[in-house]
């Protein structure tokens, strides 16, 4: 049959008979990713406000090293949707916002190629990935170059290259002027960063962490856009909140308050655009909220006891693994049908 309708007798007053969905929304793919890109501009526009230059060139040399490897790995028949419909676009710039400003771009490069390939084309393509592509190459780099990845430098806003960035690859790295970001400054020292700093942007981080402000006002557009799923930043924030809530009430001196855990490190990003990501995070209402607590409880573990500072990547990525089984075990039952006993 030519056609994908099925009709069940001919003349005017045939019955069709077509495949669901029966409901058509205007939601399209590359509208929700340029969603998310717009979204992203703000924080942009702030990591270029604190780093200048650093910042332009890291999240655009992440997003053609995604955009190379997209166009080299995907198969050639959907290679002009692919690169098209703006994931790829989307992996890049989120991969670039969560380095840091003096990485050398040979790795934020390397790190765009591990994303899409890795993260995206292994696993079948756009809709088929197990884990946030994005997050799949920040893990790569985080294991490859831990030194590079932990090197942050303070805002300066300067709109001229860093001699770091501009190591070539496989050599030492230019020695810079480095800092420690707020979390282990309040890991390892027991000093926290203002709030107000916190909040604006003005202190150490990867480019799209720093301002958790710019962050809240994109999280805002993407939820009145319909772009995200309230109920996984809610879950992640609200269960970090009350974690390290507990732990600060027991012993202020050595447990971080729970305004400093929500607004230092990469927590909001990885809320609002990580751990959102609709590929990777399931649907069903009770697994999301599963999913958000899981993340919140992998970062106050990881924050307060672990050997690294931040554990952002690592809760999403473990959720990730296990957004199968959740979709699994909550998925509601549909209407009129009794669950099947395994």
């Amino acid at each position: 049959m030519s056609s994908p309708l099925h009709r069940a007798a001919e003349g005017p007053r045939s019955l069709i008979l077509h495949a669901a969905p029966f409901v058509r929304t205007p939601v399209t793919t590359r509208g929700l990713m340029y969603d998310v890109l717009l979204a992203l501009s703000l924080v942009l526009v702030a990591a270029v406000y604190h780093f200048g230059l650093s910042a332009i060139t890291g999240v655009l040399v992440a997003t053609l090293g995604a955009l190379l490897a997209e166009l080299l790995f995907t198969p050639l028949r959907p290679r002009l949707q692919c690169l098209s419909d703006g994931s790829g676009l989307l992996t890049g710039v989120l991969l670039g916002l969560t380095l840091p400003p003096g990485l050398p771009l040979w790795m934020a490069f390397v790190g765009g190629i591990v994303a899409i390939g890795i993260g995206k084309v292994a696993f079948g393509g756009l809709g088929q990935n197990l884990f946030n592509p994005a997050l799949v190459g920040r893990a790569f780099l985080q294991a490859a170059f831990p030194t590079a990845m932990t090197s942050w430098v303070l805002p300066d806003g300067l709109m001229k290259m860093r001699p770091e960035a501009l190591a070539l690859p496989l050599l030492k790295s230019v020695d810079a002027v480095t800092t420690a970001s707020p979390l282990a400054r309040m890991k390892f020292e027991q000093l926290a960063a203002p709030t107000t700093d916190l909040m604006l942007g003005s202190v150490p981080g990867s480019l799209g962490e720093t301002s958790a402000l710019a962050i809240i006002i994109g999280g805002l557009y993407l939820l009145i856009r319909r772009g995200l799923d309230w109920r996984i930043p809610v879950s992640i924030l609200g269960t970090v909140a009350l974690l390290s809530g507990l732990f600060w009430l027991i012993d202020p001196s050595v447990y971080p308050s729970p305004g400093f855990m929500l607004l230092s490190g990469g927590l909001m990003f990885g809320a609002v655009f990580m751990a959102t990501d609709p590929v990777c995070s399931p649907t069903a209402p009770l697994a999301t909220w599963l999913f958000g607590v899981g993340v919140g409880v992998v970062v106050v573990l990881v924050r307060l006891w672990g050997g690294l500072p931040e554990g952002v990547m690592y809760g999403i990525l473990l959720m990730n693994a296990a957004t199968p089984l959740l979709e699994r075990f909550f998925q509601p039952r549909p209407f009129g049908r009794k669950p099947v006993k395994s």
